[in-house]
């Protein structure tokens, strides 16, 4: 039934699509020029934590930290260790409580079939835009995908994002992992048209360490732009994305949330639908929905779903 609303809501919107340009601060890469290393290669600890790991450790894909195994249940070995050499653990990049960073989905709570259904994509190619799970879709088995998506299916979504309107924002780079981070000559810049979501405490984030997240700088007035678009569909250019997503933006079956999560990530999802890179059967309606969306669509939508709590 709800397919059959969106269609008939798709029914009704203009024909001519947007060509959108790439957004690249949504799409960060580490950039070739480094400021001096930030690592003083002693062992790293963390709060309440008995680990002491090296950088080397803490960068393991195959073996990363869990700092805090009381914030998720018994992590299967697909998302503790992986399978070597091209099924890197999910709980690397993802971390154990599937929150994820910047450069990363957020996968804490999402709906077991559409995870299957994502991991199914980049094993065939219907899903692009990251090298390093199109090669874990292509060798990962269905069992260890099973495993994965009950996992994250069962953890909490917890606060992770705080979105906050701006101007201006600290200078930034993108380091290694495509990670942003605040340049250590310190100033300020123009956010512009942009989102800038940086660590809430660096540290914290570069050791893989799920107490703290993120700060998302948005323009101001994008919130509530990003709501009348969500809720209204925007005089015909979208679909209300309760529809699918849910009044509250939580999902429903199988449609994932979008509450709380990254923005970045999300703008990179709409874009690479829109441009055919991010296909397959449950991506084809989506298509559609933002089709005509610009890239500062994209950006208010974003900024309003991060803001609200997962």
């Amino acid at each position: 039934m709800r397919k059959l609303i969106l269609a008939l809501a798709l029914a009704s919107l203009p024909a001519a699509a947007v060509a959108a340009d790439k957004p690249d601060w949504a799409f960060p890469v580490t950039e070739k020029v480094q400021p001096p290393s930030w690592d003083d290669g002693k062992p790293k600890t963390a709060p309440d934590s008995p680990l002491s790991l090296t950088r080397a450790q803490i960068d393991d894909m195959f073996n990363p930290p869990d700092w805090r195994p009381d914030l998720h249940p018994p992590m299967p070995d697909v998302v503790a260790h992986g399978r070597q050499p091209n099924v890197r653990a999910c709980g690397a990049c993802h971390l154990p409580t599937g929150n994820g960073h910047d450069e990363s989905a957020y996968v804490a709570g999402l709906p077991a079939a559409y995870f299957t259904r994502q991991m199914l994509d980049f094993r065939t190619g219907a899903r692009k835009g990251s090298g390093s799970m199109t090669a874990i879709g292509k060798d990962i088995t269905d069992e260890e995908i099973k495993s994965a998506a009950d996992y994250f299916a069962s953890v909490k979504p917890r606060a992770w994002v705080r979105v906050v309107e701006t101007d201006a924002v600290p200078k930034t780079y993108v380091g290694p992992g495509n990670k942003r981070l605040v340049h250590p000559d310190g100033g300020t810049e123009p956010l512009g048209q942009r989102i800038i979501v940086i660590p809430e405490d660096e540290d914290i984030v570069l050791n893989r360490d799920p107490k703290k997240g993120f700060v998302a700088y948005v323009p101001k007035g994008a919130v509530a732009r990003g709501e009348a678009l969500a809720r209204t569909g925007g005089d015909g250019k979208t679909v209300p994305c309760g529809i699918c997503h849910g009044p509250t933006l939580h999902g429903i079956a199988d449609i994932p949330p979008l509450a709380g999560r990254t923005p970045n990530h999300m703008v990179r999802q709409m874009f690479m639908i829109q441009n055919g890179d991010r296909a397959g059967p449950q991506s084809a309606l989506m298509a559609q929905v933002v089709a005509k969306l610009t890239v500062e669509d994209m950006l208010n939508l974003a900024a309003y779903a991060a803001s609200l709590e997962p």
